[in-house]
């Protein structure tokens, strides 16, 4: 079977445990920690879900939900982890304005070690590529049908790319730049 993406970050906070790395042991254990905050909250959301389709008062009566059904995909897991490698960037902005190069260090270091967790991510080219063949697909002519255009591509690229950049380049298409 597969190795989980969950499991390759307890195997490598294992190893950094035993080599006293000591940035990739804080930042996975953040990561696992998100990881299990996650889990925490699409369970809740699913048993309340489940109690208010089944109209129970969660006060008097227990309501259960298929743990497997609640259970973290890998896309789930990555969009974690992509979450918190865009923390650590608008961190880097906020301390690079505020003139905190101890605090950049650190955030610079964690961000390298969640972007070997991360695909790589797409070029402006190959965004620009498959906004071109989503917009012909959608039928979309001009910048009124960006939200479709969006819709349809943020969910082939599978947070390859950043959403900004996305966007700029379906606009620039989209208005003929």
């Amino acid at each position: 079977m597969a190795e989980t993406l969950q499991d390759r970050l307890a195997a490598d906070l294992k190893t950094a445990l035993r080599e006293g790395d000591e940035t990739r042991k804080i930042t996975l254990r953040g990561v696992l920690a998100a990881f299990k905050k996650q889990a925490d909250t699409k369970r809740r959301d699913a048993l309340l879900a489940e109690a208010r389709r089944r109209g129970v008062d969660l006060t008097k009566e227990a309501v259960t939900v298929d743990e497997a059904e609640v259970a973290l995909t890998e896309q789930d897991l990555l969009a974690v982890i992509q979450r918190e490698v865009k923390q650590r960037r608008e961190s880097i902005a906020e301390f690079t304005k505020g003139g905190r190069a101890d605090l950049i260090r650190n955030e610079e270091a964690e961000l390298a070690v969640l972007e070997t967790y991360v695909p790589q991510p797409m070029s402006r080219e190959e965004v620009a590529a498959l906004a071109r063949s989503v917009i012909q697909e959608v039928g979309a002519t001009g910048p009124a049908q960006t939200g479709q255009v969006m819709k349809a591509l943020m969910a082939r690229l599978q947070g390859r790319a950043d959403g900004r950049l996305v966007n700029e380049v379906v606009r620039d298409l989209l208005s003929g730049k």
